[in-house]
């Protein structure tokens, strides 16, 4: 029986049984019972690059700004307003009467100690294009801080207010980096109370929380997240009534969940990209097929991504040309090569490229087994034949990072920051997850993100589109759709930037 088949199975002989009243999680006792399967083995949020870990940061560690989900509008938090001085100095004002959970006020010290930390490479943080663009902040006084960057960054705004929390630097100083992946703290609408990042971590809501703050106080008391270890288990806790939220369930359990009298079934589109990536600079191996660019476009044509995203993501899932997504500044689609499917072309280049009977080649991924398959019986149809690593998150992200991975699928979220330096310099930059390693297109990244004209940056942008579709190193499959599992008791709306925002949250 497949995975798919089991689920199914699963849902079906549970929600019968399901009653409202049998709840261990939820309403009565003012716990929202998160189930995912995303562990954070590193809970502090610059050492880790996982979407739960940004998730968990903003829910307990604020920025100095905050983007609303609807307008996309940057509020202030814990800076009361900012001006920009010249095109690489930015200054904020900071909000007064912050205190951290631990009764520490919040000044100057803790922004120019975070940012300082973070944008240097003895912060070793997880993805460094993230904050090397900042050269420093510096304490104008208790309350006013100036922030020093090596270039113009028209996206700074929005990096401050998705990824950049701030750290209460004398607790971070006394208890060290591994103290604080073990008990972090912020300021933010909860505290954190348990952690261990693979199994569950449990927050409370901070009741000191300052006013004024476009986060508002948290309605629900407590949340518990718990780990587990795959999407059968992630189902059955919530059918079991011991979950209140889940996610990433597989598209085809939507309209069932449905049916479950104590459940919503949730869907919508978000900025996340489902994309394959290739090899293409031989990390894996100098001899690696995927070295050779006709192989790489062979596997382009060779899937059906039209059909991936109505049968696979479902929903309003679409197939991308350019490696963004559509509302990104810079994703211009229409300046990227397009490969529509065609499994006899894909043929006759592996025939070209010197493989007219295919290869053999590791399929890694952390993404639906349903998913995995389409794309290993594409492949397969054409000639190569996957063996498939399908692993948790962090696993797939330890093997990129060592660079032994020849063909992975994956998603990128730009941690929700729209526009493409957000992404492209992860890809094209020459860092962890840059499988490309080509100097023209880092030359690109570089150009279009180190100017604030806006037509400049265009140019680059377009040109690196270009340069990276000619050459196939990574094909975005389809845009995500996100599948929510809540307890019909619970106020939970889905939000576009793939946040969910459990702070605004509430019972029925």
């Amino acid at each position: 029986m497949t995975n798919r088949s089991r689920l199914i199975g699963i849902l079906m002989a549970t929600a019968a049984g399901l009653f409202a009243g049998a709840a261990q999680a939820g309403k009565a006792n003012d716990t929202l019972t998160v189930v995912w399967r995303d562990a954070i083995p590193n809970v502090d949020p610059y050492y880790n690059s996982l979407r739960t870990g940004i998730i968990f940061q903003q829910h307990t560690m604020d920025a100095l700004v905050y983007r609303d989900p609807d307008s996309f509008q940057i509020k202030p938090l814990l800076a009361t307003s900012w001006k920009q001085v010249d095109e690489d100095k930015l200054e904020f004002e900071l909000r007064k009467g912050v205190k951290f959970p631990n009764g520490d006020p919040f000044s100057a010290d803790d922004v120019v100690y975070t940012l300082n930390l973070i944008s240097s490479p003895e912060g070793k943080v997880s993805v460094p294009s993230n904050y090397s663009w900042i050269r420093n902040a510096e304490k104008i006084d208790d309350n006013h801080v100036r922030i020093n960057l090596k270039k113009p960054t028209p996206a700074a705004l929005e990096f401050f207010s998705m990824i950049t929390p701030i750290y209460p630097k004398a607790y971070r100083e006394k208890v060290g980096a591994e103290g604080f992946s073990k008990a972090p703290m912020g300021v933010g609408p909860y505290k954190t109370v348990k952690v261990d990042g693979v199994k569950q971590i449990d927050l409370v809501r901070f009741d000191e929380y300052y006013e004024g703050s476009p986060k508002g106080r948290a309605k629900i008391g407590k949340v518990s997240i718990v780990e587990v270890a795959d999407s059968a288990t992630e189902l059955a806790e919530i059918l079991g009534g011991r979950a209140d939220w889940i996610w990433n369930y597989n598209a085809d359990q939507f309209e069932n969940i449905g049916r479950v009298p104590t459940l919503q079934a949730i869907r919508s589109e978000s900025m996340r990209v489902n994309y394959l990536q290739m090899d293409a600079a031989g990390r894996s191996g100098a001899n690696n097929p995927f070295t050779n660019v006709k192989v790489r476009q062979a596997v382009l044509y060779a899937v059906d991504r039209e059909t991936f995203a109505k049968q696979m993501v479902q929903g309003d899932s679409k197939p991308l040309d350019a490696p963004c997504y559509t509302s990104q500044f810079g994703c211009l689609q229409e300046m990227a090569v397009k490969y529509r499917y065609d499994p006899a072309k894909a043929k006759q280049l592996l025939a070209e490229a010197g493989y007219p009977n295919g290869f053999e080649t590791e399929l890694v991924s952390y993404s639906l087994d349903t998913w995995i398959a389409a794309v290993q019986n594409y492949l397969g149809a054409v000639g190569i034949k996957a063996k498939v690593s399908q692993l948790q998150v962090g696993a797939v992200i330890q093997r990129l990072e060592k660079g032994d991975v020849p063909i992975n699928i994956g998603s990128w979220g730009s941690n929700s920051v729209n526009d493409v330096s957000a992404i492209f310099p992860v890809y094209y930059g020459g860092g962890t997850f840059d499988f490309a390693h080509d100097a023209e297109a880092q030359k690109l990244v570089e150009q279009g993100g180190s100017t604030n004209d806006v037509e400049a940056r265009k140019r680059a942008y377009g040109a690196l589109i270009k340069r990276v579709t000619e050459q196939a190193y990574w094909t975005a499959l389809a845009t995500d759709v996100k599948y929510y599992a809540v307890s019909k008791d619970l106020n939970f709306k889905p939000d576009r930037d793939e946040m969910p925002r459990w702070f605004v949250s509430s019972w029925k």
